[in-house]
């Protein structure tokens, strides 16, 4: 069975269609404030809008405030949905774990949705009895759309806002690819950072339409470079339309229109924030160097300087955690000396198990080899900073199975490209790049923060050492 996410991936696929549908029956907009009159309200707009659909999105407030007849409608509205198109319940629950199991039982079994609206402000385990199950979801609110939502969301915590610190974590809380973010379309720029801070995560975003959001601005702000990522919410000018359905598909077309205008090149990618925080910190330099190696290099990359930024440590291990995310191992193995700062930042990023091999054994204490808590058998995934030939690797490789661990996968910041995939693969290992050498410089090319004669000596000198 796939996963919520995995589910709503495909019905944009299909659908051709970002397009989140809300089904709010406000007492202003029925003939009557009575629950038939928002049963017939609602299963108008699902019929003409479920062409045109990603998903639906019923408010809870609107049934419950007429009681056991309004809650009685809300299952009904919800079962009248197509089969194949998400329902996500805008309910905004959240509370101690016992009562959101509650919660869950009554969103995803009484009344049959499929995700709902969260709050995270009662940390992950008030969330973890709506992510249990692969096929439910929770959308956790993030940055929200309306006016006041700056008063708490925009504090400082640890050196950003809050909101984007509620994206950090709330993204490591689920472990079955069923968890999104709300971040409003009324804030373009507040949608790029949480992008860049959480590149594959699917947003909610409400506030397109009678709460002012730029459309264009905000799906080029929170697009993935895919195109998709995104679900725009839009209620009251779809339902207060003459035609709801020509309504809906318009907003659809206009959605699509600006996802082909916009074009991967346009939209903001990840990729982008990581390499300005590298040039800022002075982690990549150009110039005339002699590497370890003896040989002479246009550029020179000094990772052990991330320490000292916290900004770009942050946005390296929010990279790293993505790459992470898709394999399987039980903890971090992290090289020294580089990547140990870079390691315990990924580790807290993804609440990931951190062990590193020392360069010497110790000849007194406990004489370990390997730093940190494990088990004979456990899978170790080994991290560092970046990688020329990959021949560096094999020493911490073999310190690590020595003591029991078992390793398939490297993982390193930047690929200089020098060989390194081919001598990995050599003795059954895969390497896995946040990023390659050259990525980093058509980023920094398109960006002018490189000349052109700095960009062409690095791609020579690649050229001649691979």
């Amino acid at each position: 069975m796939p996963s919520f996410i995995q589910w709503l991936e495909a019905r944009a696929s299909e659908a051709d269609s970002l397009l989140c549908v809300g089904l709010d029956p406000h007492p202003e907009v029925l003939s009557e404030p009575t629950p038939a009159a928002a049963r017939e309200f609602c299963l108008r707009l699902i019929d003409a809008c479920a062409p045109h659909a990603c998903a639906f999105k019923p408010n809870s407030a609107f049934f419950e405030r007429t009681g056991a007849q309004g809650i009685a409608v809300l299952r009904e509205v919800i079962a009248a949905v197509p089969e194949g198109i998400p329902v996500i319940l805008d309910a905004k629950r959240g509370d101690i774990s016992s009562t959101t199991e509650a919660y869950a039982h009554a969103v995803f079994d009484t009344l049959g949705a499929h995700a709902l609206t969260a709050s995270p402000y009662l940390g992950a385990d008030s969330l973890a009895p709506f992510l249990q199950r692969a096929e439910r979801g929770a959308f956790v609110l993030c940055k929200t759309s309306n006016p006041g939502a700056d008063e708490l969301q925009a504090l400082p915590a640890e050196g950003e806002p809050l909101y984007l610190r509620v994206a950090r974590k709330a993204w490591t809380w689920s472990r079955h690819e069923n968890l999104g973010l709300v971040v409003g379309a009324t804030d373009a720029h507040a949608l790029a950072r949480v992008r860049a801070a959480v590149p594959d995560v699917w947003f909610l975003a409400p506030g397109v339409g009678a709460q002012g959001g730029n459309l264009e601005a905000a799906l080029q702000a929170g697009l993935r470079p895919d195109g998709m990522g995104m679900l725009v919410s839009a209620s009251r000018s779809i339902a207060g339309a003459a035609d709801p359905g020509a309504a809906a598909a318009k907003l659809r077309e206009a959605i699509n229109f600006a996802r082909r205008t916009c074009g991967p090149a346009a939209v903001h990618h990840p990729g982008d924030g990581l390499a300005a925080a590298l040039l800022a910190s002075g982690c990549v330099r150009f110039g005339d160097f002699t590497l370890k190696s003896g040989q002479s290099s246009p550029f020179y990359i000094d990772l052990r300087r991330l320490a000292s930024f916290p900004d770009a440590l942050r946005s390296v291990a929010a990279a790293f955690a993505t790459a992470l995310r898709t394999l399987n191992f039980d903890c971090i193995a992290a090289i020294p000396y580089a990547a140990l700062p870079i390691g315990a930042a990924v580790a807290l990023a993804g609440n990931w198990p951190l062990i590193y091999p020392r360069r010497e054994k110790k000849a007194y204490g406990t004489g370990v080899a390997v730093e940190g808590v494990f088990r004979a058998g456990d899978t170790a995934v080994v991290l560092d900073d970046l990688i020329t030939n990959g021949e560096s690797k094999f020493e911490t490789i073999d310190k690590l199975q020595s003591a029991g661990l078992k390793v398939c996968d490297v993982v390193v910041l930047i690929d200089r490209e020098q060989g390194a995939p081919g001598a990995l693969a050599d003795r059954g290992f895969e390497l896995h790049a946040v990023v390659t050498i050259r990525e980093l410089m058509h980023t920094w090319r398109e960006q002018g923060a490189i000349s052109a004669e700095q960009y062409q000596a690095v791609l020579d000198y690649l050229s001649r050492s691979s």
